[in-house]
């Protein structure tokens, strides 16, 4: 449970921070529908596998204490976003994103992603070495990390697309800030979860 709810968390904060996966979410559905903003949302589900894949095994043929060094780094990058995230939420607007034209939704929602930094540096900073703690103790805890992480990431998404769709009847600016605020609340706290035990483990080992 510890482990699909760190995933969950994360994914929270990851899915409805400002970035360009969410911005075209946003812009598809503005111009086409809930249903461009689903597929666009989908993307992740399209190209983190060979991230993730990529930056494990690059993680696991590091040494102990280089990952503990990569792990204690990407706790505080992720208080660093949950702070960010916080003071971008009072003044998040929705309507100042304008649509623009993108076809092919969930291949034009693939290659924003897969050429977007901010998967690759959460993969290297924080997601690879918190799934390679998980698998340690057990693969199971692993594959529950990640479904609770691509469940938020992805789900969030499709709620805001969702909101968007409706008119912002269900989804105003202010309840957009609420959701950045707290976001990132829970990013800075999971940051220093995973970043107290693995700086522990640098300064006494």
């Amino acid at each position: 449970m510890a482990a699909f709810l760190t995933g969950a968390g994360l994914g929270l904060g990851a899915g409805i921070s400002p970035g360009p996966l969410l911005t075209l979410v946003i812009t598809a559905t503005l111009e086409r529908g809930f249903g461009a903003g689903l597929r666009v949302a989908l993307a992740p589900f399209v190209t983190d596998v060979p991230i993730i894949l990529v930056t494990v095994l690059f993680l696991n043929a590091l040494p102990a204490l280089f990952l503990d060094a990569v792990a204690g780094m990407g706790g505080l990058f992720v208080i660093y976003l949950g702070i960010a995230t916080m003071r971008q939420a009072s003044s998040a607007r929705l309507a100042e994103i304008q649509p623009a034209n993108h076809d092919r939704d969930l291949w034009k929602g693939a290659l924003v992603n897969m050429l977007s930094p901010h998967p690759w540096l959460f993969w290297l900073s924080v997601g690879g070495p918190t799934v390679l703690q998980w698998g340690r103790r057990s693969p199971i805890f692993a594959a529950a990390f990640l479904v609770g992480f691509y469940m938020l990431l992805v789900g969030s998404k499709i709620v805001i697309a969702w909101g968007v769709a409706s008119g912002r009847q269900y989804l105003s600016d202010v309840w957009y800030g609420r959701l950045l605020a707290g976001g990132g609340m829970v990013l800075i706290a999971l940051g220093g979860w995973l970043a107290v035990p693995a700086i522990q483990r640098l300064f006494l080992a």
